[in-house]
């Protein structure tokens, strides 16, 4: 079953980082992802850009584009990671894994239905 395990923080927070810590997070972070990847289980994960660059599509029709993803709260998903696991609990040990090395950031797990261009689907 895949699972997105979506990473959330205070951007503010994130941005305030001087490079060094940044890099360091990102170095803890990279040895848990490489473990997961070791064991199979690691899919797509991504670094998102700042929500000052986003824009959202809205509305009926063709919709609207506005700027800002405009969350009602203090938290913006900052990053995401698909997992391939057995089960929920094994997915919610990987992010428990990410958290240690990223204490002050929130993970949210979701199981999903992953779409690949010319493959059939798997069961969910």
């Amino acid at each position: 079953m895949f699972y997105a395990v979506l990473a959330y923080h205070v951007e503010d927070t994130v941005q305030s980082w001087t490079p060094d810590e940044d890099a360091a997070l990102m170095k803890d972070l990279l040895e848990v992802n490489t473990r997961l990847t070791r064991e199979g289980k690691l899919g797509p994960a991504a670094r998102l850009g700042a929500t000052a660059d986003a824009v959202t599509l809205r509305g009926p029709g063709d919709g609207m584009v506005i700027d800002g993803p405009f969350a009602e709260t203090k938290e913006q998903l900052l990053g995401l990671y698909v997992l391939d696991c057995a089960n929920q609990d094994e997915a919610i040990a990987a992010a428990r894994d990410l958290k240690r090395v990223n204490p002050t950031a929130v993970y949210e797990i979701r199981p999903i239905m992953l779409y690949l261009p010319g493959a059939a689907l798997a069961a969910g």
